[in-house]
């Protein structure tokens, strides 16, 4: 197919900050960084980029945004560090890679990016990762570039209640962001990225680096991107039975991912929400907590940024 609409779909994280502590600056910018991350999305793909190019892009823009828990702003160990995951996918070839518990780089999305397209494997964790990306001119940052004030007081709220946490300490927020696309040749992908759970322990991985629980991506049927309280979201394999639903059930997007988000997580209390685009080019959004930081672009002009 050749020609289909451009289409892309971002999120910053389900659950948001009260409303009761969003300063209108807060809210602006973080409506710019999600504007400013489907532009850079949608932009790549205008260019004659393909799907991957564009969650790539998107992601990278959201990494590169401190208020999200993904490189730039993500969230601080138990020990002081930050450990980042990340994952993509091409729904043509369904080949993927993804990277988990990697430091010190930049935009983590592009070394599961380079993962994918340089390598045999799917997943790769930690110093070797680190190897991989070293020999493949990944960009590194000192850990002064990943500093923000926000994330350390987390961290040292967390340290003093000798709790993990999902990103906030105070109200909760799920920082793990994503992008699903469709190219100009109808072809899907997805990528997501996070700095995982404040103050967590043990080298603790969630959804967002597993391919079929936070990230997939078939031309047959769907792109998905999920966030949420991951441990949940993996024993859930949340977004491949995304596919399955609308595979084997036959059910369309929307009624399939808020089933999954209504129905099935709800109810066991598994908080979060997941952005899809379906191989027609359909978009859903679906979250079950107060907000989900979310947006879609249609074309230059028809675009919508949402938090609440």
């Amino acid at each position: 197919m050749m020609n289909a609409p451009i289409r892309i779909a971002i999120h910053g994280g389900a659950g948001t900050m009260p409303k009761r502590l969003m300063t209108p600056e807060i809210e602006a910018a973080c409506h710019d960084s999600l504007q400013l991350a489907l532009q850079a999305g949608y932009s790549a793909m205008a260019k004659g980029g393909t799907a991957v190019d564009g969650v790539e892009a998107a992601v990278r823009a959201l990494e590169n945004a401190p208020m999200f828990n993904a490189g730039k702003g993500s969230v601080f160990t138990n020990k002081g560090q930050h450990e980042m995951d990340a994952s993509i996918m091409n729904g043509e070839t369904l080949d993927c890679g993804a990277v988990a518990g990697v430091s010190n780089i930049k935009n983590p999305v592009t070394l599961a990016r380079c993962v994918m397209d340089n390598s045999e494997h799917v997943l790769l964790l930690n110093d070797g990762a680190e190897e991989f990306a070293r020999l493949h001119n990944i960009v590194f940052e000192d850990d002064d570039y990943f500093f923000t004030q926000l994330r350390y007081d987390q961290w040292q709220k967390a340290m003093k209640k000798k709790i993990t946490v999902l990103d906030h300490v105070d109200d909760k927020k799920f920082g793990t962001v994503g992008a699903v696309a469709i190219d100009a040749k109808g072809n899907l992908a997805a990528a997501t990225s996070t700095g995982g759970m404040t103050n967590k322990l043990y080298g603790r991985v969630g959804d967002s680096p597993l391919i079929g629980s936070g990230t997939y991506a078939n031309n047959a049927s769907v792109a998905v991107s999920c966030t949420g309280h991951g441990e949940f979201f993996i024993r859930q394999v949340v977004a491949y039975d995304l596919h399955c639903l609308m595979t084997y059930k036959g059910m369309g997007l929307e009624e399939a991912a808020n089933h999954i988000v209504h129905d099935k997580l709800k109810p066991i209390e598994a908080e979060g929400g997941l952005i899809a685009i379906d191989a027609k080019g359909n978009i859903c959004l679906p979250f079950n907590t107060p907000g989900m930081y979310r947006g879609w672009m249609k074309s230059e002009a028809d675009y919508f940024t949402g938090i609440y």
